[in-house]
């Protein structure tokens, strides 16, 4: 397995298949770097250099009791990169990983990066204030904690389905994909999975979005039941300089891996690292 070790002593797991420009993909809560095999496979194919680690707590890597926080989760982002010296990259973030790449580039610039993609990420700030309405009530993110802390087995079983918008009527999604939903999520420390909770709800991204200086595609389904469009997407796409926003009607939260929206992110990733 390849991983490097962090200046605070954590083992962090990452997969680096291909070459060519580098594409850096940061994966949501609480799953790991498998979810996006999908799109590894995609873009090494293509001729790119595709890097996605295990955030810390997650998956292979090591599950430290400290610096399950945003900003150590970007330094980690911050360490992997240079410890493969990745230049020129294209930074692919969703959900909690969006807001992985969105305070990197806040704390560390752009320095290596080209380009940014933000898939249903979690920016600019999940949690309901009187400064943001459209968020959800700190009650949601206190029920996602007890649901974790109490049986977090059946808790994501039962999350799966509206991550990929299997409880929609119609809906295609198969057993198999909300399988490996929960498979992965087994995989996180219960310690980091309930702290990671606050980091992507109560997380105020405004700042870190403004630092934002190259061509940044948002991406977001308008049927996303776990980050709202509303409270996320679109908002980020006014304080992002230079970003489009594409809207999926219909899309889920997990659009990545379920037909026929993964069908068209793939298209437009790719229009976008070849543009």
């Amino acid at each position: 397995m390849a991983t490097f070790t962090t200046t605070d002593g954590t083992e962090i797991f990452y997969k680096d298949w291909g070459s060519g420009r580098p594409v850096v993909f940061s994966h949501g809560w609480p799953l790991n770097a498998d979810a996006w095999d999908d799109q590894m496979q995609l873009v090494a194919a293509a001729g790119f250099r595709a890097v996605a680690h295990d955030r810390r707590g997650h998956g292979r890597s090591g599950q430290p009791w400290q610096g399950n926080d945003m900003d150590t989760y970007a330094d980690d982002l911050a360490q992997l990169m240079e410890s493969l010296d990745l230049r020129d990259a294209v930074l692919v973030g969703h959900s909690t990983g969006g807001g992985e790449v969105t305070r990197y580039i806040g704390r560390h610039g752009t320095g290596r990066v080209a380009k940014a993609v933000l898939l249903g990420a979690v920016p600019p700030l999940m949690l309901k204030t009187d400064a943001n309405p459209e968020g959800l009530p700190i009650e949601v993110f206190d029920g996602i904690r007890a649901g974790v802390a109490a049986d977090r087995s059946q808790f994501y079983q039962d999350l799966s389905e509206s991550f990929y918008g299997a409880n929609r009527a119609g809906s295609t999604v198969s057993q198999g994909i909300c399988d490996a939903f929960w498979f992965w999520s087994m995989q996180v420390g219960l310690k980091a999975a309930i702290d990671c909770v606050k980091q992507f709800s109560e997380t105020d991204f405004t700042e870190d979005l403004k630092r934002f200086d190259v061509p940044t595609l948002i991406i977001h389904g308008d049927d996303d039941q776990i980050v709202p469009l509303v409270a996320a997407g679109q908002k980020s796409a006014k304080l992002v300089r230079d970003s489009t926003l594409r809207v999926y009607p219909g899309a889920p939260h997990g659009l990545f891996a379920v037909a026929p929206y993964k069908d068209d992110f793939h298209a437009d990733l790719l229009a976008f690292l070849n543009d």
